[in-house]
């Protein structure tokens, strides 16, 4: 973060301007919470417009699970319909899935955490 790199070289500029320590010390540390500050700001920023794509209609609360469709069609494609086809003389294109692939896997990793939640009986969606 820019801010965090700031931080340093301002507090020693503050030496040389500021004879006082006591005002020296307290605008060091209200220099150094600033960053934390702003990256907690922005993270509730961000819990907020996550609250509401999450009040939206179907079409906006559902594109996560219409990326896992769309990655999970892909595949089915790649790996099934393309070779069964191909057995038949047919050709179908395969999508490139170096795309898909990390996507499809992440999306599952976090439902996976979600399987272990549900195991170890700490799901908050109860």
């Amino acid at each position: 973060m820019v801010l965090s790199s700031l931080i340093a070289p301002a507090t020693k500029i503050l030496d040389k301007f500021i004879p006082d320590a006591d005002t020296k010390n307290k605008l060091a540390h209200d220099l150094a919470t600033m960053a934390d500050k702003h990256a907690q700001e922005a993270l509730m920023a961000q819990l907020a417009i996550n609250k509401e794509e999450a009040k939206g209609n179907w079409f906006q609360s559902s594109w996560r699970p219409l990326c896992g469709y769309v990655c999970v069609i892909s595949l089915a494609i790649n790996y099934m319909i393309s070779p069964i086809c191909a057995g038949f003389n047919i050709i179908i294109p395969q999508a490139d899935m170096t795309v898909m692939m990390p996507l499809l896997l992440g999306m599952l990793g976090i439902a996976g955490m979600r399987s272990v939640d549900k195991f170890n009986k700490t799901d908050s969606k109860k």
